[in-house]
């Protein structure tokens, strides 16, 4: 099993380690609950340098993203990011992505930890005219500072602005004491924040610089069972969970992501399927009766028939009620639907809602 630059770190603190994506890496601290509510309301630290980076140089560099990802990455100029995914050629999806635009002839895409070797293969695949790719994945440590505060934690920590880093763009500069931090105004919670990336022998250093600066503001170190609940409260999709190999961008609610204005991997099929509508979709749910959906649950109707699945499922730590994602079949699919999830044999009563479940 692989460690970040900051494994003994997290141990030393007490945080409670699991293997993820091959990974040893902390699931929670002090646990989930207060994890969570510290990012909604003051600022929390994930050390999330299990996800992966690569490097995409050349003249051809943004021929092969576009030809590769379905969203458009000719909108991006110099210091922005775009979400995005690598389609496959049966209809589902490789991965879910963000790429980050350097300049012209030069791109940063991170990619989901689970995926790096996949991802990697996917892109060389495509990769005809020679364009330069540098897998810099394990040489590279990321920590997302997320929540509220998290601009007034870290500004004195460097001269760039970051309270005026609109939402999606990213700044490289001098960030404690270290060079070329790349700051990112990006985050996977819904509580706002940043991203930074950074070489792995500077781990200690900014770690230790972040928590002496931020402990006026609270700050805190949180593991990847808040992640998760945040990133649910906020409908954000789950690789491996929400979005997989078989789930389309159309179904997965990801057609804002999907520009057919450019000749993409399997663009005819994903359009085709945007024309003439989708079988079945992601939806929102919050359960109106006791009980907690998870993964893999059976969503049924009124008279007990299968219409889906669940595909993430937890108890919301800001609503006080459980919610979930899953697929249903299209005619159940709208806000304010009853359905009902099978939890042990049982039809426990729910209903659709509209994302994001936490305004």
């Amino acid at each position: 099993m692989k460690n970040t630059a900051l494994t003994e770190k997290h141990i030393s603190l007490g945080a409670k380690m699991v293997p993820f994506a091959g990974y040893n890496m902390p699931v929670q601290y002090e646990g989930i609950n207060a994890e969570h509510a510290t990012v909604r309301n003051a600022v929390g630290v994930f050390d999330v340098s299990h996800m992966g980076e690569f490097i995409l140089k050349g003249e051809n560099a943004l021929d092969l993203i576009q030809r590769v990802t379905s969203n458009d990455a000719s909108k991006l100029y110099d210091g922005k990011v775009q979400y995005s995914c690598l389609p496959n050629e049966n209809g589902g999806i490789v991965d879910d992505l963000l790429v980050y635009r350097m300049d012209e002839k030069s791109y940063m895409l991170v990619v989901n930890a689970s995926n790096i070797e996949k991802d990697w293969n996917w892109i060389q695949k495509f990769n005809t005219a020679n364009v330069k790719m540098h897998n810099i994945s394990d040489k590279t440590s990321l920590l997302a500072i997320q929540g509220p505060k998290a601009a007034d934690a870290l500004q004195s920590l460097t001269d760039m602005d970051l309270a005026s880093m609109e939402y999606y763009t990213f700044k490289k500069g001098v960030f404690a004491g270290v060079e070329n931090v790349l700051v990112s105004a990006t985050g996977y919670t819904g509580a706002g924040g940043f991203e930074i990336y950074f070489e792995n022998e500077y781990g200690n250093q900014i770690w230790d610089a972040i928590f002496e600066a931020g402990a006026a503001y609270g700050i805190k170190p949180i593991g990847l069972g808040a992640r998760d609940t945040l990133r649910l409260e906020m409908g954000f999709c789950l690789y491996g969970n929400d979005i997989n190999d078989t789930t389309s961008p159309i179904e997965a609610g990801l057609g804002w992501i999907t520009k057919f204005t450019k000749k993409f991997t399997n663009a005819d099929a994903l359009l085709a399927q945007k024309e003439a509508g989708v079988a079945q979709k992601l939806v929102g749910f919050e359960m109106i009766d006791r009980g907690i959906p998870r993964h893999d649950y059976p969503i049924v109707d009124a008279e007990g028939n299968t219409i889906g699945t669940v595909t993430s499922g937890t108890q919301s730590p800001s609503l006080q009620k459980a919610i979930g994602m899953g697929y249903v079949k299209k005619d159940f699919a709208k806000e304010g639907t009853e359905i009902f999830i099978d939890i042990r044999n049982n039809k426990i009563k729910a209903k659709v809602v509209k994302f994001p479940f936490y305004k």
